[in-house]
C-alpha cells in the first residue's frame, strides 16, 4: 500500500475531525476499515473512502473518491435500496468551516446511508450461535436472486486473475512472516495445482454464462437482517474485474465464512439451498468448490493482515482463515450415503443432519426423491401430486434421475446423501453400484419403526415435499422389501438418537 499525498491526508483528517466533533456531532460512532471510514449518527451513516492506494484500488485523490462513491451507489442500490441513498459533499464555507451538503467548495464526498442494527449482520449472528435453517434458506434465495439478475461479464480476465490472486496471497503471507514458510508453500502449490485441474471447467462455465458481475465481497459481515430479511450490501465497486466472477465463487464466500465460525450445518444448508434455488444448474461447479472456498479464506487472511490496527484478535482470526484455506484445498475423498425407509421413519431429517459431516466441506449435497418428483412435474415442493405421478414407470424415472445426479456429483469429488424410500431391492442395488462404479465409499442406512409411529409422524408434517399421508403409510406395510443388506437402523427413538447411531456406524467404517 502507498499513502496519498500529505495534502489529501491532511484534508481528510480535518473532515474526520469535523464529523466526530462533539460540539456539532455528539454521539457519533466511527468505524474504520482498510479502505473506508464510516460515521454513525442517529439513523444516518456516512461512509467516506479513505485517501489510500492499494494494488487493487486507488482512492488517493478527491476525484477518484468521488467516482468511487458514485459507483458504490450504482452497484449497491439494486441489492439494498433501503440502505443506499445518495452521494453528499462535505463542503467548506466562506469562513473556513465545514458543512454536510453545503453550498461551498466540496473538500470530500460521502455515501449517505440508512443506519441499520450492526448486531444483525450475519457474522454477529453466526458468532452467537448456529443460524436456523429458515434464515440460511433465505440467504441462499437472496444470493441466488442476485445472481439471476446479474449481468454476464467477460470471463477471460476473471480466469486469468486466479493464479495472480494465489501468488499475491503467497507474497503477503511471506512478507508478514507470521505463518510457517512450508505451510505457505503448500497452500500455493496445492492452489495452483487445483486451478490447473479445473481451468477447463471454468472456461466451460464461462461459455454457459456463469461469469457475471456479482457482489464480489460476500462475507457474512456484508449480509444484514432488515425486517427479518437478509439484505446484501457493500458490494465491490472499485474494480469490476474483481466482482466479475463465477457465481459459485461468489456464494463460496459466505459458505467459507460459516465454516470459519464453526457453523458447519449452516454452511451445508447454504450449499444445498443455493443449489435448490438455482435448480441444480450449478452441480457441475462442485469440482471448483475446494479452490473457491480456500481462495476466499486466504484472501480474508491477507486482508486481515493488511489492517492498520494489528490486535491479537485480528492476528488470531487471520491465522484461523489461513489454516482454513489450507484445510479446504486438501479435500478428502467423497462418500455416497443412501438413506432409505418407509414414510415416517425420519429419512429426510436424518439426511439433512448427516450431510454437514460427510466431507469434503461444506458437507454433502442432499438429493431427495420427493423434491425431484415435484421438479419432474414442474411443481413447487409443497404442491400435491395426483396419484398417477406415483405410477411405477414414473418412480423408475425418478430413481434413475437420483442415480444420474449422484454420479454427476461424485465424479467431481463431492459427497452425496440420497434420501428415498428404496423399497425395492433393485433400487438399493442400483445406488450402491453407482458408488462402486466411481470407486467411492458407500454407506446405506435403512430406517425402520412401527406403523403407529410412522403414521403419527406423517400426520404432523406441515409444508413438506412428501405427499405421504397416514393412509399411505399404512398401505406401505404391504411392501415386499426383500433382503436389505444395508445397515438397518431402529428409528423409533428421537431424531438425535437415530443420528448418533448412524454417525457412529460411519465413524466405525472410516476407522476400519
Amino acid at each position: 500500500m502507498t499513502a496519498s499525498t500529505s495534502a489529501d491526508a491532511d484534508a481528510q483528517d480535518r473532515v474526520f475531525a469535523f464529523l466526530t466533533d462533539p460540539a456539532t456531532h455528539p454521539g457519533v460512532h466511527r468505524i474504520d476499515t482498510h479502505a473506508a471510514s464510516v460515521f454513525l449518527e442517529g439513523t444516518r451513516a456516512l461512509k467516506i473512502k479513505r485517501a489510500v492506494r492499494f494494488p487493487y484500488l486507488d482512492y488517493s485523490t478527491l476525484a477518484k473518491r468521488k467516482a468511487a462513491c458514485d459507483e458504490e451507489i450504482k452497484v449497491n442500490r439494486p441489492y439494498a435500496p433501503q440502505i443506499y441513498h445518495r452521494v453528499v459533499p462535505i463542503t467548506q464555507n466562506a469562513d473556513g468551516s465545514l458543512s454536510i451538503d453545503g453550498s461551498g467548495l466540496p473538500v470530500e464526498f460521502a455515501i449517505e446511508m440508512s443506519r441499520f442494527d450492526e448486531r444483525q449482520t450475519i457474522d454477529h449472528l453466526a458468532e452467537a450461535g448456529e443460524p436456523d435453517r429458515e434464515l440460511v434458506d433465505a440467504i441462499a434465495d437472496a444470493i441466488a436472486a442476485s445472481h439471476g439478475v446479474a449481468q454476464p461479464a467477460p470471463a477471460e480476465p476473471w480466469i486469468e486473475s486466479i493464479p495472480t490472486f494465489i501468488q499475491d496471497n503467497t507474497t503477503a503471507f511471506r512478507t508478514a512472516a507470521c505463518f510457517p514458510a512450508s505451510d505457505v508453500d503448500d497452500l500455493e502449490d496445492a492452489s495452483q495445482s487445483a486451478f490447473s485441474r479445473i481451468r477447463n471447467l471454468l472456461e466451460q462455465r464461462a461459455k454457459q454464462g456463469y461469469v457475471r458481475r456479482c457482489h464480489g465481497d460476500l462475507h457474512l459481515a456484508n449480509i444484514v437482517l432488515i425486517e427479518h430479511k437478509p439484505v446484501l450490501f457493500d458490494a465491490i465497486e472499485f474494480d469490476p474485474t474483481i466482482a466479475s466472477v463465477d457465481v459459485v465463487y461468489d456464494v463460496a464466500f459466505p459458505m467459507m465464512d460459516l465454516l470459519h465460525y464453526g457453523r458447519n450445518a449452516a454452511a451445508n444448508s447454504l450449499l444445498n439451498g443455493y443449489l435448490k434455488a438455482t435448480s441444480g444448474e450449478n452441480l457441475d461447479a462442485l469440482a471448483a468448490l475446494p479452490l473457491f472456498m480456500s481462495l476466499r479464506a486466504a484472501i480474508r487472511a491477507k486482508v486481515l493482515l493488511a489492517r492498520l490496527n494489528q490486535t491479537a484478535d485480528v492476528m488470531r482470526s487471520a491465522r484461523q482463515y489461513f489454516e482454513l484455506a489450507r484445510r479446504l484445498i486438501h479435500p478428502p475423498t467423497p462418500t455416497l450415503v443412501a438413506v432409505g425407509g418407509l414414510s415416517g421413519t425420519g429419512k429426510s431429517v436424518l439426511a439433512r443432519a448427516l450431510a454437514p459431516d460427510v466431507m469434503p466441506s461444506p458437507g454433502a449435497v442432499v438429493l431427495r426423491s420427493d423434491v425431484l418428483r415435484k421438479q419432474h412435474f414442474q411443481l413447487d415442493e409443497t404442491d400435491r401430486l395426483p396419484a398417477n405421478a406415483y405410477e411405477p414407470q414414473i418412480t423408475d424415472q425418478i430413481y434413475n434421475t437420483l442415480i444420474q445426479r449422484a454420479s454427476r456429483i461424485l465424479v467431481q469429488g463431492h459427497s452425496v446423501v440420497v434420501d428415498a424410500v428404496f423399497a425395492r431391492e433393485k433400487e438399493r442395488v442400483a445406488i450402491r453400484e453407482a458408488a462402486l462404479k466411481e470407486n467411492i465409499r458407500f454407506v446405506g442406512f435403512f430406517l425402520s419403526t412401527d406403523l403407529a409411529t410412522r403414521q403419527s409422524r406423517v400426520g404432523r408434517r406441515q409444508r413438506d415435499a412428501s405427499d405421504a399421508t397416514p393412509e399411505i403409510a399404512g398401505l406401505q406395510e404391504q411392501y415386499d422389501i426383500g433382503t436389505v443388506d444395508w445397515d438397518v437402523i431402529d428409528a423409533s427413538g428421537t431424531p438425535e438418537q437415530t443420528l448418533e447411531e448412524c454417525q457412529a456406524r460411519i465413524t466405525h467404517r472410516e476407522a476400519a
